[in-house]
């Protein structure tokens, strides 16, 4: 395509300076002798469950029109886009995984009536087929609207009617699912409830933050089949960290990009992707919590932190973080710092059980890490002292949280309301994160020097049951001991590809 379009090109097929001019004779010959490629559809066996979450957040909000779309692709660069990662409140709606797609669900006298509009397929009829970027000769076989609507049981309307369906949406009637798609929320400006009634303002999107708090706090307890697809994620994400440690070498180092791309091998064959961007810090960069370059090389004598995680083809992700000496072994002062840190988490997740506070789960982990500190001579005060609301000091080491919710987000329900969340109690159903840690700058003057640079955290992913928290992630060793021999057994076995 040049900068002209055909008359038999749509406005909407996207113009390239790269691409060429097509001579009419072409066109004509690219419209013709094409067969349709029929697709075998079935209901997914999850579509009830996605009815079911849709009836749920239906009476959450009886009479009220609700938008939730699930985004658009975004540039990378120049004409480039990223992958393309569905909204999780969406994609937890309804499973669809394509972009630009909106879920309307408007009231009826008996609930909500649910329509998916979604970009419809791009048949032979036209030249986008063949001349979109998003054309089949493009991108492959995309379903039809009968076929989606089939496979996700919710009905499907093209994406053209958006526009209209936007239009006649009630003011002070609709909430929006806001920051994912600019056409949407341009299309349904926000309602400020103070300005309308005269109430005490609640922030002007007060009613669209709600939507999304409810969506959250739905997500908290998750189904036996959320539960199995947090199973088969952790599960890949085991024998990631079992790829990396086979080419992890004792005696010589080796690249932390090397040992990143090795774990993202793995969450491409066995999942979608990695669930977010794998932490491999080796050395003084395990203090860095956040530590995502991965430039560094591991050292003998050293730790590696990684903290990675598969998610899904369903999107639901794993989250986990072991340390390991490079050596093979921990020195004494490594697995002291070691057996600290693995002690809170246990401490922690003996603790959790249905009807405990989050803020007490934390408390319990972070106990055991002061004294810890204490033990090494390094808090300033007390254990009690320390652990006072009004001091914390033993954060200057330890830093986050003890962890967070888990699911179609590493972050999960990270929109829910503080008294559902941080602030209020465990109940069965939940999957969370146990990650204490202990983390010794390398420009910590109040730690000795031979601990500067030593950062360790452990973290697994678990259920809450109504016996207690069951460990998702126990496939991975914990205890110092059993770290070394799988290390050791992994260095045995040998390189390995997916398959």
């Amino acid at each position: 395509m040049g900068d002209e379009q055909n008359k038999n090109t749509p406005e909407t097929t996207r113009v390239e300076s790269h691409d060429p001019d097509f001579p009419e004779k072409f066109l004509a010959f690219m419209r013709g002798g094409w067969r349709d490629a029929a697709l075998t559809v079935n209901p997914r066996p999850e579509v009830p469950n996605y009815a079911k979450r849709r009836a749920a957040l239906s009476a959450a909000f009886a009479g009220e029109t609700l938008v939730i779309p699930t985004g658009v692709e975004k540039v990378r660069a120049n004409d480039t886009d990223y992958p393309f990662r569905p909204g999780s409140d969406f994609a937890y709606l309804t499973g669809d995984h394509d972009p630009e797609s909106v879920l309307v669900l408007r009231p009826n006298g008996s609930g909500h009536e649910a329509t998916l509009f979604t970009q419809p397929r791009n048949s032979k009829e036209s030249d986008e087929f063949f001349r979109s970027r998003n054309g089949e000769l493009w991108v492959g076989r995309r379903h039809t609207l009968a076929e989606k609507s089939t496979e996700l049981g919710v009905e499907t309307a093209p994406l053209t009617e958006l526009g209209a369906a936007l239009a006649d949406c009630a003011p002070g009637r609709t909430r929006v699912l806001r920051g994912l798609d600019p056409s949407v929320d341009a299309a349904v400006r926000p309602y400020d409830t103070a300005a309308a009634t005269g109430a005490k303002p609640a922030g002007r999107l007060g009613r669209d933050r709600e939507l999304a708090a409810v969506i959250s706090e739905l997500k908290l307890v998750k189904d036996e089949w959320e539960i199995a697809q947090l199973q088969e994620a952790i599960d890949a994400t085991v024998r990631g960290f079992e790829d990396v440690a086979r080419v992890l070498p004792a005696d010589r180092p080796v690249a932390e990009r090397l040992l990143e791309g090795v774990f993202a091998l793995r969450a491409r064959h066995d999942g979608n992707d990695v669930g977010y961007s794998s932490i491999v810090g080796a050395g003084e960069h395990a203090t860095i919590l956040h530590w995502i370059r991965n430039t560094g090389a591991t050292r003998p004598g050293d730790l590696l932190l990684m903290d990675m995680g598969v998610e899904g083809r369903n999107l639901y992700t794993a989250d986990v973080t072991r340390v390991v000496p490079v050596s093979g072994t921990f020195s004494p002062l490594q697995r002291q710092v070691y057996d600290i840190v693995y002690a809170s988490q246990q401490a922690g997740i003996e603790f959790i059980r249905p009807g405990v506070s989050f803020k007490d789960v934390h408390r319990t982990c972070m106990r055991v890490l002061a004294e810890g500190l204490s033990e090494l001579g390094l808090l300033p005060v007390s254990v009690d002292e320390a652990m006072d609301d009004s001091s914390t000091l033993y954060r200057r080491w330890s830093l986050h949280g003890f962890g967070h919710m888990l699911g179609i987000d590493v972050h999960d329900c990270a929109n829910a309301r503080k008294e559902h969340y941080r602030g209020g109690t465990l109940d069965e159903g939940y999957v969370l994160t146990v990650e204490p840690g202990l983390y010794f700058q390398p420009e910590d003057e109040l730690v000795p020097a031979e601990l500067r640079g030593v950062g360790i955290r452990i973290e697994d992913d678990v259920l809450v049951t109504p016996a207690g928290a069951v460990n998702l992630s126990a496939g991975l060793p914990r205890q110092a001991d059993e770290v070394e021999t799988w290390l050791a057994a992994q260095r045995e076995a040998g390189h390995r590809l997916p398959g």
